[in-house]
């Protein structure tokens, strides 16, 4: 290879290119998805340490800012995108690839449970990275669709029932989890039981091995809510708290989070003694 070909490549330009292809439209949290990886050679033979795949996502965090020019020296916050890596692998084949040569490799991902659902402003994505010693490493980004598994998915059906449309689903930046953002839904009541006494409804969902979590806080007031988000950071004393064993079925969680909320509707209007 010439000296000018081995610059071109150093640069990127010319270079060997990947590109991942899921065999599923829609990802589940908790499954598995498999992917097939695509690696292309450019115009000269380059040698591949490895392949790096990552799940990715991005949540909204606060950031405090000075005012450099304010004699005060005034703090504000300021609202910021993050990128996660929500998970990584690796794949350890070590190969040199060919000019023209194509390469082939299929794998089977785990989707991590607390995958943000990609409703709203939530996003997904898989990054997949080709290693080349001392190149530009060619990459892939493919933007995912995530969807509820049949549990939340009858959770949001039964919500769904009694009026409650979701409006907004975001994922923010929360402490006391195993990552540091939580996703939040936000439902507004257009008919049922709750339309003219909720303003809004705002529910958390976390999943572990044995359970699914869920906060709920409950918009009474024209003012606008406090947050459910500001109460979580830094709480270790939740209120609106329901856990619901993964050993139920679709249907038995649902109840249950249907008739939490019916106690909670009635509780609050007086109903029960």
């Amino acid at each position: 290879m010439s000296l000018f070909k081995k610059t071109l490549a150093s640069l990127g330009v010319g270079s060997a290119k990947v590109d991942s292809i899921l065999q599923q439209e829609v990802l589940v949290p908790g499954d598995k998805v498999g992917v097939v990886i695509h690696a292309y050679g450019g115009a000269s033979a380059q040698h591949i340490e490895h392949i790096d795949l990552k799940l990715c996502c991005r949540y909204i965090a606060e950031r405090q800012q000075r005012h450099p020019n304010d004699d005060r020296q005034d703090v504000s916050k300021r609202r910021v995108a993050v990128n996660h890596v929500l998970d990584s692998w690796q794949l350890p084949y070590s190969f040199t690839i060919k000019p023209g040569e194509e390469r082939t490799f299929e794998v089977e991902l785990d989707v991590p449970l607390n995958t943000p659902l990609t409703l709203g402003s939530s996003e997904v994505w898989l990054e997949t990275a080709l290693d080349i010693d001392m190149a530009i490493d060619p990459s892939d980004k493919d933007m995912l669709t995530v969807r509820p598994d049949s549990v939340l998915d009858k959770i949001f059906f039964e919500l769904e029932e009694l009026g409650l449309r979701i409006r907004q689903a975001q994922c923010e930046e929360a402490h006391g989890f195993a990552l540091p953002f939580v996703q939040e839904f936000e439902f507004v009541p257009t008919t049922g039981p709750f339309h003219g006494s909720w303003r809004e409804l705002e529910i958390v969902v976390y999943r572990d091995k044995q359970e699914l979590k869920l906060w709920f806080e409950v918009d009474r007031q024209k003012s606008g809510l406090g947050g459910l988000l500001s109460s979580l950071i830094g709480s270790k004393d939740l209120q609106s708290q329901l856990s619901l064993s993964n050993q139920l079925t679709a249907d038995q969680s649902a109840q249950q989070v249907v008739e939490f909320l019916t106690k909670l509707f009635n509780d609050a209007n007086g109903d029960n003694p």
